[in-house]
């Protein structure tokens, strides 16, 4: 079975996830950025989900990790938890 290794972003308004997403493109640390403005607990380690499976996330994270291009940093995608900025590490 598949199973991917992503990190992430979570903040409540679309306009702050395309804000972060700049600066990323700036070159702005995704781990530090992930530490300073994520809602999620993962923020503490800088995102990282670690390594999961299909099925284990909500549809639409699903859908970016398993069938986007990996290591880019994609969105803001809007999940019932807010918007997110999602990069796939590797898939397997």
């Amino acid at each position: 079975m598949a199973s991917a290794c992503a990190r992430h972003i979570l903040v409540k308004s679309e306009k702050l996830a395309q804000e972060l997403k700049a600066k990323i493109a700036k070159g702005a640390d995704f781990g530090q950025l992930a530490k300073k403005n994520s809602t999620c607990p993962s923020g503490k380690k800088g995102g990282d989900l670690g390594e999961f499976k299909p099925g284990q996330m909500v549809k639409a994270f699903d859908d970016v990790v398993f069938k986007k291009s990996i290591l880019t940093v994609h969105g803001p995608i809007k999940t019932k938890f807010g918007y997110h900025l999602i990069e796939t590490i590797y898939r397997n």
